[in-house]
Order: C-alpha cells, then structure tokens, then sequence
C-alpha cells in the first residue's frame, strides 16, 4: 500500500520572509538596523582583507567571506530580536500576555507556568509565578495599585514555604515603573543568581504543591493570546 506522502511545510527561506514582513509591519527601524548589521562587518572584512592581504587574492577574497558571512549572522539576530519585539508588542496589555513571554522563558532556565497562580476576576489582573537560579520570580499583569494585593498574598505564601529563597517582584502593566513586556524575559536574566540547579527543581518542586488561588475566568486563556501571522 502506497504511503501518503505528508505535505511539505514553508522553508526557512519563505518562514524567514514572513517573519520579517511581519516585523517590519510593526517596526519602521528593522530595515536600517539589518543593513547596518550587514554591511558593518562587510565593511570591516573588506578593509582588513585590503590591509592584511599584500596583494594575496586568497587572502583578500577569505576576509571579505567571513565579513560577509559575519554580517549574515549578526542580520539574521538582529531580525529575530526585532521580530519578538514586534510580536510580544501585539499582546501587551492583553490578559495572559505574561504567560506567552514565560513560555520562552522555559528554554532561558526558568521554569514556570502560562497559567497565573492568582488571578482578580473582576478586573482580570494576575499573579505568575517562576523559577530560575536567581530564585521565585513573581510577575504581576495589571496597573501596580490593583495587583498590589495580590502580590503580597502570593509572596507571603510562597515565603511561608520557601523562607530562605529569595522572591523578586516584576510587574507589567501601563505603569511607567513597570517593565515593558518585551523586556521581561530580559530583566529576568538579570536576576542574581541564588540558587543552583538542582535547589532550583526542589523549589519548583515545593511550589506545585500551593497551586493556583481562583479558577481563571472566562475570558482568559493564555494559550490563545498569540501575536497575528504575516500573510
């Protein structure tokens, strides 16, 4: 019996034009910022290639090769950290919008949840909660007057079972002392760090155990809120 052949996805050519689409949609400085990423090191391959070379051809056309391909890769980090930006500006001020941002934050050694560990009903503002080698993180979603109650629930009680691990505060919201969204992930990593690895799974391990504080109401549902895709 022939096997049906499953259909080929987007390639990373096509996948990549999409997302700098979608970037530059969202964000006028992407195109300056990828050719100065570009032909900066072009530039700088050139002229050590022109400098170094004494006439070597080899020589010459090596260096512009690693300026060329150095400026590929510094254009290609560029793009991406311009197209999360863009992405993460799509959600803020979106219920759940922390929660998207924590899921990436898995792969940067936290470990935390895209469900809020406390959450206000009424006004939808909420508590998440993480955990890394800098210790409890708790990320408040609103205006810091409203969350204010929530946060000091929320570290009181992770106090009460982690007494000796340190707790930082972020919050995110319209306030101008709040963090931006697209900078959370950023202002995490640059936490001390206070704990090692493994100290870091107990911790996480001895959170599970106080669960959430309400049901999350309707309206709310992290693994819906996603940036729109470039078309």
């Amino acid at each position: 019996m022939a096997r049906t052949k499953k259909p080929k996805g987007p390639s990373r050519i096509k996948q990549m034009w999409q997302v700098f689409q979608m970037t530059r949609r969202y964000d006028k400085s992407v195109v300056p910022l990828i050719l100065l990423a570009f032909f900066a090191p072009t530039a700088i391959g050139t002229g050590a290639g022109i400098a170094l070379s004494n006439g070597n051809i080899f020589i010459l056309v090596l260096w512009i090769l690693i300026g060329v391909m150095t400026g590929v890769l510094v254009g290609m980090i560029v793009l991406g950290r311009r197209a999360e930006r863009a992405a993460y500006s799509q959600i803020e001020g979106q219920p759940g919008a922390v929660g998207a941002v924590l899921k990436s934050a898995q792969r940067r050694s936290w470990i935390g949840e895209e469900t809020p560990v406390a959450i206000n009903p009424k006004t939808k503002d909420a508590i998440y909660r993480a955990v890394g080698r800098g210790g409890v993180v708790l990320i408040a979603e609103g205006p810091i007057a409203r969350t204010q109650r929530l946060v000091d629930d929320e570290r009181r009680k992770t106090a009460k079972v982690l007494p000796n691990v340190p707790i930082t505060v972020l919050t995110v919201g319209p306030d101008e002392t709040s963090v931006k969204l697209y900078k959370l992930g950023w202002q995490m990593t640059k936490i001390k760090h206070a704990l090692t690895k493994n100290e870091v799974r107990i911790v996480a391990n001895r959170l599970s155990s106080l669960g959430t504080n309400v049901p999350i109401p309707k309206g709310i549902d992290p693994f819906k809120v996603r940036p729109s895709r470039a078309r």
